[in-house]
């Protein structure tokens, strides 16, 4: 492959991908929210906001791959980082350790 010609990937997300965000919607509320953030070579990042406030994520292939991951769950809104969503978060001791890696 050239290096001008562009890689194709391809939109889809997995069956797996959309599984786990089905499962999390289904324990963190209805709606939930998703802000797709692009994370170069290695794809993109579905970032999930539930109901509840929670956080979670899956990675997929591409920005497109995880347009598509929200399109295919019910309940799952496309969202950004604006004021409404980050009020909605709620990042609690436990997940606070998590991101510390302890």
């Amino acid at each position: 492959m050239a290096e001008t010609e562009e890689k194709t990937e391809t939109a889809a997300p997995t069956s797996r991908q959309v599984a786990a965000a089905r499962d999390f919607v289904k324990r963190h509320g209805k709606p939930s929210r998703a802000v797709v953030e692009n994370i170069g070579r290695a794809g993109a990042r579905v970032v999930l906001v539930g109901a509840d406030g929670a956080l979670g994520d899956v990675v997929v292939t591409s920005v497109e791959a995880g347009e598509a991951l929200v399109e295919a769950v019910e309940d799952l809104e496309p969202a950004e980082w604006d004021s409404e969503t980050v009020k909605a978060t709620k990042i609690g001791a436990e997940h606070r350790r998590r991101m510390a890696g302890k």
